[in-house]
C-alpha cells in the first residue's frame, strides 16, 4: 500500500508523532510523511497511532492498493528525499 499521512496536532505532541511516524514513513514536509507499508504494518501504524492521539489531534491517512494509480507534481523547492510514486 501507498501512505501518506498528514498531522494536525498541538506543538508539544509533534515529537511523538514524528517520533512514530519516522519508524514507518519518510518525513517528507512539516507534517507530512508518504512511503510504502504492507497491509499488516499499516495496520500496526494506525494502532500506536490511536495510542498517542488526544482529542485536539488529527491525522488523515490517504493510500491507495496500487502505487501506479497515483502522480505525484512538486512545485517549489525539490525535496531530497526518496520518492516511491510510479510515473
Amino acid at each position: 500500500m501507498y501512505i501518506i499521512c498528514t498531522y494536525d496536532v498541538k506543538s508539544k505532541n509533534c515529537p511523538k508523532f514524528m517520533k512514530l511516524l519516522r519508524r514507518y514513513l519518510f518525513h517528507v514536509q512539516e507534517s507530512v510523511f508518504e512511503g510504502e507499508l504492507t497491509p499488516a504494518a499499516y495496520k500496526k501504524l494506525t494502532k500506536e497511532l490511536e495510542k498517542i492521539i488526544t482529542d485536539d489531534d488529527h491525522v488523515a491517512i490517504y493510500y491507495s492498493y496500487n502505487s501506479k494509480m497515483i502522480k505525484k507534481q512538486e512545485i517549489g523547492k525539490s525535496i531530497d528525499k526518496p520518492c516511491f510514486i510510479i510515473d
